[in-house]
């Protein structure tokens, strides 16, 4: 084959350390925007992003470039020295060590991207705890619940 064609969807997943709500109104949109830049900086074209006071989601498309470890490294890395600019309330800004990517079909797209963008309401009735390992368990991803949250 003489060209290289790649489509992965992925909806990515992760947390602020601790789960700590640090992604107050005065930060969360500018936040977002600084996020997808640094995807696009990437090549992994954003498609939604939203979150809460405490987690992100991201449904993106990964590029053929980049590992997607590479990728959240670098996303983590720079956004978390990034906020930590902004306010001397983010001085101890920093997201948990690991992080969720599912891989969504082409006809689920609309479906996640509707799901990323109603995070503020559907965290009114459900905790990030309780719905990463919602996640975890609609794709059947093994997991030990004391080690996820260290």
């Amino acid at each position: 084959m003489g060209q290289s064609l790649v489509q992965n969807y992925l909806h990515l997943v992760f947390s602020t350390k601790n789960r700590l709500p640090m992604i107050d109104s005065r930060i969360e949109k500018e936040l977002h925007r600084y996020l997808i830049s640094i995807s696009n900086e990437l090549d992994c074209k954003v498609i939604q992003l939203g979150g809460y006071v405490d987690n992100i989601h991201s449904l993106c498309m990964l590029s053929k470039k980049i590992t997607l470890v590479q990728f959240m490294e670098e996303l983590k890395r720079k956004s978390s020295k990034w906020i930590k600019t902004k306010n001397d309330c983010y001085q101890n800004f920093y997201w948990q060590d690991g992080y969720g990517a599912f891989s969504v079909s082409p006809n689920a797209v609309n479906r996640v991207s509707a799901y990323i963008e109603s995070q503020h309401q559907h965290h009114s009735t459900m905790s990030f705890q309780q719905e990463y390992v919602g996640m975890l368990e609609k794709y059947r991803v093994a997991f030990d619940e004391k080690y996820i949250w260290l």
